[in-house]
């Protein structure tokens, strides 16, 4: 039997709009962990039933877990560490390589991207707006019993650029780097004046908009292929 702790926590945010793209984000994950996972997306109804999250939606967030992802230390119960990540990612590689690289020393971990948007707007329209830090939380490793300032009520009231820029931490110095493969950001990583090989890329998030939408079909060329090749494996039926 599999105890709890030795299974990596896996929480995915969740927007009914990409329910494509969590599921085979979630179905890639599975292919090539090397280690048992468990997975809970952050579905927004589910927890405003628990009465966790309350706040209205804000004129700029773009999806249904712009906030909800803050939550996380909360529903792990301040203990341990828990991964966070957009559903709008692929896994190219082990999730487990990610989960070694967490360090006690920081409170949440991240790849430090370091860029201003080119783009007004994503996908469906919904706004794209520039702020310092942007997309550093898209993918973060949370060490869950030192992010106790993230209880319901805050995150509940908290502007939406205390949260994404990690106001809540007592610095920066708390926030450890992990390697921008881990959030190779489809048509903004380069802004970054870092060129990185396709092959060596181990998570790869669609930021902008990717190929469950229909006006973004190809949405990354090759990359966008290796989205439809997922979601044929991940839906593939057996005769």
């Amino acid at each position: 039997m599999i105890r709890i702790k030795q299974q990596i926590p896996i929480f995915i945010g969740y927007d009914y709009r990409e329910r494509a793209a969590t599921n085979v984000l979630i179905d890639s994950i599975y292919q090539n962990s090397s280690r048992p996972v468990s997975i809970t997306p952050l579905v927004t109804e589910q927890l405003r039933k628990l009465n966790i999250f309350w706040r209205k939606k804000d004129p700029k967030q773009s999806t249904d877990f712009s906030f909800t992802r803050f939550l996380v230390p909360y529903l792990m119960n301040f203990e341990g560490h828990a991964i966070f990540l957009d559903c709008d990612f692929l896994s190219f590689s082990d999730i487990a390589d990610l989960w070694d690289q967490k360090d006690p020393k920081f409170v949440v971990q991240c790849v430090k991207h370091n860029y201003i948007t080119t783009q007004k707007k994503k996908f469906l329209g919904e706004p794209q707006n520039a702020y310092p830090k942007k997309n550093w939380s898209s993918l973060m490793i949370f060490n869950c019993e030192n992010c106790k300032a993230l209880t319901p009520e805050y995150v509940n009231s908290a502007s939406g650029l205390d949260l994404h820029r990690f106001k809540w931490l007592k610095g920066d110095h708390l926030i450890g780097s992990l390697d921008s493969k881990w959030n190779y950001l489809v048509g903004e990583t380069n802004l970054e004046n870092e060129i990185l090989e396709e092959d060596s890329l181990k998570l790869v998030h669609w930021t902008l908009g990717g190929p469950w939408f229909k006006d973004q079909r190809t949405m990354g060329g090759s990359l966008a292929a290796k989205w439809f090749s997922a979601r044929e494996g991940a839906m593939k039926l057996w005769d």
